[in-house]
Formats: structure tokens, sequence, C-alpha cells
């Protein structure tokens, strides 16, 4: 009786000290991180020193070996590369879009556009013909008698009421994605997009389309801001055509990769935790925030864990991925490789939503598992982490998720500013805030070694 009575004193005091010392352990990560970090330097070694990285570029290439560099040189107790093959999609050239007033032969406007990634060109050609505009699927439906030999303009916008920028980013994405391929079985000859963004500007914003094989593979581009006011309203006043060049095309697929290291574990080697974020970006900006944030924060968590001395329970694994932006090839072979070697997959994060201020974390993961981590919020909180909620995750961790079930995690970072600029010319590594990196990489060092610590 006297035995239970002590242990019952003990465990609160217990309980506290340990507290104590992940308390200690964080501050520890966040004073090496924000003083001696090389997130930000790294970002400048591959935005400035490489840029864009399209899936199946010299340039990808590249950043493979810068990666496979940078990993070593952080000290990771192993490097490989995983081969996978990826779409390789070539932009061609500039992409040209103008406005004729159909009664006057006078050009009223140059449009700003993008070809969408993973979309056709007009071999050659340019496409002229009269624009139908349309605010939503269900307009085009209403008008789909108007539509043969036209091209379709949506004039989707985010809605601003959503303050998660996300969700208007999900809702508007519909258009991008799919919006030729309906409009192509009404007989359209082309499609524009309002680009994916509420910014107060005229640069245009790619990203990655697909095709319904049932219909014709017309081409698609974005519009700016301005621009996109500018066909809206003509739309209303008066009738107009486009003359629409792009010259999208896909060569033989390439050979790719992932970079990934590991720490190993000191208890269950056997056993991974994944950090990691995609190599990958669009050809027309340096993919600093997307995703140049996510890999540089991987990497320094890696280099700070092994400056600070930390000994793993499980093995860490750091992963480069390839292909997000338009195949998710590397995501894939991440997680069928780890199928094919009946590996147990304890955890997955991912940054993959820029390099803002960190709010939080959404998981995929269940309710007891969510609850664990919830316990945490105050290990957390000093470090700018508000949430912890459930749905999340990321693009390249999902096959994990839906191949093993294994809970996943992204970063949230501060999101009201990342659509200005995602997958748009102005992705540059100036618009990257030094501090605003290194938290967020606080926050998922914090994270994966509280997981890493007391499992889920």
């Amino acid at each position: 009786m006297k035995k239970l009575l002590l242990l019952a004193l003990l465990c609160p005091a217990l309980l506290m000290a340990q507290k104590n010392q992940d308390s200690v352990f964080i501050k520890k990560i966040s004073d090496e991180i924000m003083r001696n970090g090389k997130a930000h330097d790294l970002l400048r070694e591959l935005t400035k020193g490489i840029g864009g990285r399209l899936a199946g570029s010299p340039q990808f290439t590249k950043a493979v070996i810068w990666g496979e560099g940078a990993l070593k040189a952080a000290g990771a107790d192993k490097v490989f590369l995983q081969e996978c093959l990826m779409p390789n999609w070539n932009r061609g050239g500039k992409d040209e879009a103008t406005v004729v007033l159909m009664n006057n032969e006078k050009t009223a406007r140059k449009l700003d556009v993008l070809a969408l990634g993973n979309s056709l060109g007009t071999n050659g050609k340019t496409v002229t013909a009269p624009v139908i505009a349309v605010a939503s699927f269900d307009e085009l439906e209403a008008k789909k008698d108007l539509v043969k030999g036209k091209i379709v303009y949506y004039n989707h916008k985010f809605d601003a009421a959503n303050i998660q920028t996300f969700r208007s980013y999900g809702e508007a994405g519909q258009y991008r994605r799919n919006g030729a391929s309906r409009a192509a079985k009404y007989g359209a000859v082309g499609v524009m997009i309002r680009s994916l963004t509420e910014a107060t500007d005229n640069i245009p914003h790619t990203g990655s389309m697909s095709y319904n094989d049932s219909f014709p593979k017309i081409p698609a581009v974005a519009l700016g801001g301005y621009d996109a006011d500018y066909v809206w309203k003509l739309s209303r006043q008066s009738s107009f055509q486009v003359s629409l060049k792009t010259n999208g095309h896909f060569l033989p697929d390439a050979v790719g990769h992932n970079v990934v290291a590991e720490l190993t574990g000191s208890e269950f080697p056997d056993q991974f935790i994944t950090v990691g974020g995609h190599l990958d970006s669009w050809d027309v900006n340096e993919g600093a925030h997307d995703d140049g944030a996510g890999i540089v924060q991987t990497i320094e968590i890696l280099r700070t864990l092994k400056e600070l001395g930390y000994r793993p329970k499980h093995s860490l694994r750091f992963v480069l991925f390839a292909n997000e932006e338009n195949g998710m090839k590397g995501g894939n072979r991440y997680a069928s490789e780890a199928k094919d070697k009946n590996e147990k997959h304890v955890f997955a994060l991912e940054s993959d939503a820029g390099g803002f201020t960190p709010r939080g974390f959404g998981f995929t993961m269940s309710e007891p598992q969510l609850a664990k981590v919830q316990s945490w919020l105050p290990l957390l909180r000093p470090y700018g982490t508000e949430s912890l909620t459930m749905g999340g995750g990321g693009a390249d961790i999902g096959p994990l998720n839906r191949t093993f079930g294994t809970p996943i995690g992204g970063l949230v970072p501060d999101s009201q500013r990342y659509f200005d600029i995602h997958h748009a010319r102005n992705d540059v590594f100036e618009n990257v805030n030094k501090r605003e990196l290194n938290l967020g990489a606080v926050n998922m060092a914090a994270l994966l070694y509280l997981i890493d610590q007391y499992g889920l």
C-alpha cells in the first residue's frame, strides 16, 4: 500500500520533469536554428544557383545532385537515391494571347498568359475564335449549345470570404484541372482561366491540368488578375475574339530521383519517421516558396539534430521528393518501395505550403493519436504553433497514408500571401523571409522530436 502511495506521489513529479526536459531540448533546437540556421543560405543556392526545376529538365537533375550533397554535408548517416520515371512536359516557348474586337480590326489588348502545365499547344498555329465567358461549370452547362468553335473563358474567382485560403484554392482548382475537357466536350477550341489567386497584379499563375481522353485536347492558359477582369468586363459589353498560341508538348518520360537521407534509430531502426518536401518546381520561377522552403527546412532539421548530438529512437528519413507538381511519381515511388520492403512507417510530415510564419499543423490520423499530439501544444506554442487540427498532410506523403494507413501531418504556415506567388513568376528567393523560414523548421523539428520520443 505504501509503495502504491509513493508511486502516486512520484508520477506527477516524474511527468513534470520529463516535460521540463522536453522543453529544454526544444529550446535548444530553436536556439540553434534561429542563431545558426543554414536554411536561408541553402535556399539561395537552390534558387539562384539552379532556378526553376521542372520535372524532366536539366535543372531538376542539377537539383538532385545538389540535394544529395547538401544532405551529406548536414551529417546524414546515409544518403541514397530512389529512381522513378517522370512525365517530361515542356512549355516550348512563349505563350501568346491577344484580344481582337470583332467589329474592329484594331488589336484591343495583348494578354499576359501562361499555358497550364501538361497542356498541349496549338501545333505552331494560332487559334483565333470568339470567346464565351462563364463564371462556373453550371453556366457552361447552361450555354453548352453556344460553345462549339469558341474559346471558353472561366472567370471563377477566389472566394475572399474564406479566411483559410487553401479552401478558395481547392474550390477554384477544378477549373484549372478539368476546365479544358469540360469545354472540349461541347466543341470548344481553347480555354482560358482566371489564375488561382487573389493577387492585385497581372502576373499569371500556371499549375497542373489534365485531359479527359474522351474529348479533344485543346490549349489551355491562365490570365493574370488585371487581364482577367478586362476579359470578363469586355464579355459583358461586346463580342470579341482571342488569338491564342501555345507550344506545350511532352517529351519521352525522364528518369528522376527522390533524394533520401537517414539517421538510424537507436531503439527502433526498422521503424521510420519521414519528413520532406518536393524538389521540383514550375519552369517560370525559382520555386522558392513552392517548395524550396520545404526542401531547405528538411535539410535544416537534419543538420540541427546532428549538431545537437541527438540520437533518434526511430530511424528518421529526410526526403526530397521528385515530380510533385505534375505527376506525383516521387511520392508514389517512395510508398511503393516501402511496401515492397515491408517497411513500418510510424509518421510522415511534409512542408509544402510556403515558408511563411508557422501557425500549426494539420493531421490525417485517428482521434486518439490527434489527442496525444494536442497534449504537446504547450511545448510548441512558444514557437508559433497555435493549432493542431484534424485534416492535413501533403501530396508526397499521401501515398504512405493510403498504402499503410500511416499517420501524416503537414506544416500550416500563414497562408494569406501564399497564393499571391504560387506557381507564378514572383515565387523567387527575395520573397522568402529568413526568420519565418527558420521558424517553420523549428516547429517541424520539435514535433518530430516529440513523436520520436513518445510515438503515436
